[in-house]
């Protein structure tokens, strides 16, 4: 049989990158001091059981994930950045904030568009019409977001960061070397990015909301947000399939607009950035008996700095 192939992702902090594999994560922080901080976390439960591997139900916990060890990664990044990096965020607070940031985007992002939209009904009597302004006021929402943001010199270098953590991960999946020249050559775009994975929502809500129909106004809000995992799970295996077949020209072609969409949150990343993307990869493949502890100079370095965590609850 062929071997499965092993998927490794991840996203950007604050100075710094997270790298999950599939028993571990790292996250790897450039120090006000110039030393690069890793700090490595095994998974368990869910984030690595049986679950995580059945079609569509791996979307749902995809988008759980993403939020949660996300969250967890953007406040070790903002401990280390004040020069506080043993403090620990409690399990119960970062369970209120996913939950909190959840509603807020089913508020934000599934329910608003279909308020703003719905007084068209009277105007266009055009059930898929109205569906396909939804979307696009959803889209517009997401960009807008995503380029309003990006203005901020703050985030700017958390979009670097971004870019560094695709072009490592791009080294890494053509087997060239895990160093800043090889590195820096490919691009800083990725058809599993979760920018692409967004994209993906807005395209697949548009088929699923229009096959609800068109109820009372309440059912249609309350279905924008019961759908949400459906939606998740439809458009991580379509992520997922375009990551299978990624040199396959017609991906290329149905990815493209995803692939533009990412360059409002990535930016060319110096070679100081993506050493701490090298170093959080290196960390997990490390953990993961996938390398030995053969590090480049700027890890070797941050060598002493690894910390070990207890896995997540």
């Amino acid at each position: 049989m062929a071997e499965r192939r092993v998927y490794y992702g991840g996203q950007a902090v604050i100075e710094g990158v997270m790298i999950r594999g599939p028993t571990s994560m790292a996250i790897a922080c450039r120090k006000p001091d110039g030393q690069i901080l890793v700090r490595e976390q095994p998974l368990g439960g869910a984030y690595t059981g049986p679950l995580r591997r059945l079609p569509l139900v791996r979307g749902i916990i995809v988008m759980w994930e993403t939020l949660a060890l996300g969250i967890r990664g953007l406040v070790f990044s903002s401990n280390v950045a004040m020069g506080q990096e043993d403090n620990e965020i409690k399990s119960r607070a970062l369970w209120a904030t996913a939950f909190a940031s959840l509603a807020l985007i089913a508020i934000i992002f599934f329910a608003g568009p279909l308020l703003l939209a719905d007084w068209l009904e009277s105007l266009v009597h055009n059930h898929w019409l109205v569906i396909l302004i939804e979307g696009a006021i959803r889209l517009g929402v997401v960009v807008g977001y995503m380029a309003a943001i990006g203005l901020l010199p703050d985030v700017r270098r958390i979009y670097a960061y971004h870019g560094a953590e695709h072009k490592t991960i791009h080294a890494l999946e053509k087997g060239d070397p895990l160093e800043p020249r090889a590195v820096q050559r490919y691009s800083t775009a990725h058809v599993r990015c979760g920018t692409s994975f967004l994209l993906t929502v807005v395209v697949v809500s548009i088929v699923v909301f229009g096959l609800v129909g068109d109820p009372d106004l309440w059912l249609r809000v309350v279905s924008r947000v019961v759908l949400i995992p459906v939606i998740a799970a439809i458009a991580y295996e379509l992520i997922r399939l375009g990551g299978a077949f990624e040199s396959s020209p017609v991906t290329r072609v149905v990815m493209w607009p995803n692939l533009v969409l990412q360059s409002l949150t990535t930016r060319q990343p110096d070679d100081t950035q993506v050493e701490v993307a090298i170093s959080a990869l290196q960390e997990v493949l490390y953990r993961e008996g996938v390398l030995e502890r053969v590090a480049p100079k700027f890890a070797a370095e941050a060598e002493e700095n690894i910390e070990a965590a207890p896995p997540l609850d």
